[in-house]
């Protein structure tokens, strides 16, 4: 499996760099927080949210960036919380964990799948699986990260401002649809499915041989 193993470097020490190098800082973040009781794991948050749908203008933001004439500047409202209660900073940590989740969960799936296909070849039922495991991961799993975050940025800015409410709609406006992950998660499925015919068809010709 020498050659296999060459087809897959450097991307494959690469990933296995990454991952390592990710765990280790949040191993290190982890432990830093529990011997400086002043610093908690969680206070790296953002207790911030951006209201991108809302906006406004006036003579005085004009005057204050010094736009020419016939331009107008739109400000956009960032509510923050100046002492973030409990409740605050646990939201302010949901708007950014499920997607760092979603990171290494699929980075420790992309090092397994380098790694078996470096031991018992790439073009195996094996391999194919685990490459279908990955683009389900990011198809389904990048929707449902990118949900919790904005069901955690609605929850959070219902808590800053009155004018808005937590609601079904607070939430729609504040979720960026991950196109590029979905797209990626549903071209991994296609080639799991080409890998498989691949397969296939090689075991048959090793067995009419």
């Amino acid at each position: 499996m020498a050659e296999d193993h060459k087809l897959l470097e450097p991307f494959s020490k690469t990933v296995s760099g990454l991952l390592r190098l990710l765990v280790g800082l949040l191993l290190i973040a982890f432990a830093f927080s529990l011997f400086n009781q002043g610093v908690p794991f969680w206070s790296v948050a953002e207790n911030c949210v951006t209201a991108h749908w809302m906006g406004g203008s006036s003579s005085a933001a004009d005057a204050l960036f010094g736009t020419r004439p016939g331009a107008q500047v739109t400000a956009i409202p960032q509510y923050c919380a100046e002492n973030p209660s409990g409740y605050q900073r646990f939201l302010g940590l949901l708007t950014d964990v499920p997607s760092l989740i979603l990171l290494i969960c699929g980075l420790l799936v992309l090092n397994r799948l380098l790694r078996s296909a470096a031991q018992d070849g790439v073009y195996t039922q094996q391999t194919a699986a685990r490459l279908r495991l990955l683009g389900w991961l990011l198809l389904v799993g990048s929707l449902v990260a990118e949900l919790a975050q904005a069901v955690a940025q609605a929850a959070l800015l219902a808590t800053l401002t009155k004018d808005v409410a937590f609601s079904p709609d607070t939430v729609v406006n504040t979720m960026t649809a991950p196109y590029l992950a979905m797209l990626t998660g549903l071209g991994l499925l296609t080639f799991a499915r080409i890998m498989n015919v691949g397969v296939a068809m090689r075991e048959d010709l090793e067995g009419t041989v």
